[in-house]
């Protein structure tokens, strides 16, 4: 599987999809890929992807079929068929390999997969690390399935980032809504204290520093802060697919026999955010409430160049 002859499929190519997709062609795989948005395919192809007419098209040709698709429903409809009749993944041929990278839900993993045709295995592996980890090989990959499917799509994953073996099918998918439930905590917290830092006259410049220079550390306060200093608040990653993850992840929270406070009032800022500014706007919009709110700012002079840029 880890030769040049392996026929790579790929659909969906959007802010995280892209790159990925750009990285197994620069690594030497051979891509064919398909998106909805033709300038995204048109880009994809300007950059050594073989462009394909559809989905079921991609599949047909791929020993391994990568999808990276922003919701469930999504990609039921590109491997069930909006008409409920089986497209891309009954296009795929018994010995191939499909690895879902898209955040998605438990039981639609499992379902898919105890559909597939004979002969075609399957691992849920959903990915963290921004739009710059998907451009430099540096996400992280939640796997999930049988051990000898793991083992099939290291060749192709291994490009992307760091791969964690999380066991069964579906535990990737487990996995990765429970490091966006924690993230989304910190993002919408991380806003909480630097208002209250800022309403009381400490330098932003400085409480940045103390936090990320303490137990008050984060990935969400090294890496999303400067989104909120440049004021542009992450465009590439919306309110509405938060919002989307935040359901995803109350539907497993609802099977814990305990309150999860913490988790509902991220879910609550995020729906006030996205309230105000509207499902498109930036994830990190969650900040800017706060601040349209106490007529605060939290702009900081900077290079603050967005992530995906540089």
């Amino acid at each position: 599987m880890s030769d040049s002859r392996t026929a790579i499929g790929f659909v969906g190519l959007g802010s995280m999809g892209a790159p990925m997709c750009r990285r197994l062609v620069e690594t030497g795989h051979r891509v064919h890929a398909y998106d909805l948005a033709s300038e995204r395919l048109e880009a994809a192809a300007r950059a050594g992807v073989v462009a394909e007419a559809s989905a079921t098209a991609v599949a047909a040709t791929a020993d391994v079929l990568l999808t990276s698709l922003p919701r469930p429903d999504d990609v039921e409809a590109v491997m069930r068929g909006s008409a409920g009749a089986l497209a891309a993944l009954a296009a795929l041929r018994p010995g191939s390999l499909w690895i879902d990278l898209s955040t998605n839900r438990k039981e639609l993993v499992q379902e898919l997969a105890a559909a597939a045709p004979d002969g075609v295995g399957m691992v849920d592996a959903p990915v963290t690390g921004a739009v710059d980890g998907a451009r430099s090989g540096h996400l992280t990959l939640f796997v999930g399935g049988h051990p000898d499917d793991v083992a099939r799509s290291r060749p192709v994953l291994d490009p992307l980032g760091r791969v964690i073996d999380c066991g069964r099918l579906g535990n990737g998918t487990v996995v990765k809504l429970v490091t966006n439930q924690l993230w989304f905590i910190h993002a919408a917290a991380l806003g909480e204290g630097f208002a209250v830092g800022v309403e009381h006259g400490v330098d932003l410049a400085v409480l940045w520093a103390a936090i990320t220079n303490s137990v008050a550390d984060s990935f969400v306060a090294h890496h999303d802060a400067p989104s909120i200093f440049a004021g542009h608040y992450d465009p590439s990653f919306s309110l509405g697919l938060c919002l989307k993850d935040l359901g995803l992840t109350d539907e497993l929270a609802a099977a814990v026999d305990a309150g999860l406070p913490m988790t509902d009032a991220a879910h609550a800022a995020f729906a006030a955010a996205a309230e105000r500014y509207g499902p498109d706007a930036g994830e990190l919009n969650v900040a800017r409430r706060i601040e349209d709110d106490a007529g605060l700012s939290f702009r900081l002079p900077g290079e603050w160049t967005p992530p995906w840029e540089e």
